[in-house]
């Protein structure tokens, strides 16, 4: 766990130094409270305690940021050759594709922290479902950490930080978008696979205040083959 964690906080320390958190959580902020609040569904109008289109945004937001903030984490090193001499260090690829992961993570949860005063705004309205924001802040959480997991294999194969960005927008596209148009375009047993397959279904599900141990192991899973699969991709360059 100490190579896991010393490769986190180098990470963390790389963003602040670089300035892309500050960009990040600006940026970030700027687009959800610009659409929750001013523009779209009008909370204080409609008079209803949800933060319902809170989430729709964010869902959106962070599947275009979060390639955008995984694109250097391999890349960069691959490029700059500072990957080879890391793992000359006592550490694992696990260790670095976790470590990597972790702050990536980690700083996503800061993000979704400073929109707290979201909560407590709404909940002045009216009686808020404390259930369903738990959920809907949970299903941000998983589905970044999906999208982090995808970043880090497109990272992990190219020394571009253009191409992994874009090969992570090309993956996360058929969880994100794709899935969910074919599931509409087939029926039977083939139109239930294709709608399981995308992340819309389980983070509408989480959204609404369901807790469902499908979905649940539905986001575990891509974690674990995202983040397995950037392993193997940086075991095979260290052969």
């Amino acid at each position: 766990m100490k190579p896991i964690w010393i490769i986190t906080k180098r990470e963390l320390r790389s963003y602040f130094d670089s300035l892309i958190a500050y960009i990040l959580l600006v940026l970030f902020l700027a687009f959800s409270g610009f659409f929750t609040w001013l523009f779209g569904s009008d909370i204080f109008m409609s008079g209803q305690a949800s933060l319902r289109s809170f989430f729709s945004i964010a869902y959106w937001t962070l599947f275009f940021f979060i390639p955008a903030l995984t694109m250097r984490l391999l890349a960069e090193e691959n490029r700059s050759g500072t990957l080879e001499l890391l793992l000359t260090k006592p550490v694992s690829d696990r260790d670095v594709v976790l470590g990597k992961f972790t702050a990536a993570l980690t700083l996503i949860i800061i993000s979704l922290l400073f929109t707290l005063p979201y909560v407590i705004t709404v909940s002045s309205i009216g009686n808020l479902d404390s259930g369903a924001v738990f959920c809907g802040y949970l299903g941000l959480v998983l589905m970044s950490a999906v999208y982090i997991s995808i970043g880090l294999y497109a990272s992990s194969i190219t020394s571009n930080q253009i191409v992994a960005f874009m090969t992570a927008i090309f993956i996360g596209l058929f969880f994100h978008i794709l899935f969910d148009v074919l599931a509409s375009s087939f029926t039977g047993l083939t139109g239930e696979i294709f709608s399981f397959l995308s992340v819309s279904t389980h983070f509408e599900s989480m959204a609404r205040g369901v807790l469902d141990t499908k979905d649940l192991i539905y986001f575990l899973s891509l974690i674990v083959l995202g983040l397995k699969m950037a392993e193997d991709s940086l075991a095979k360059r260290n052969i």
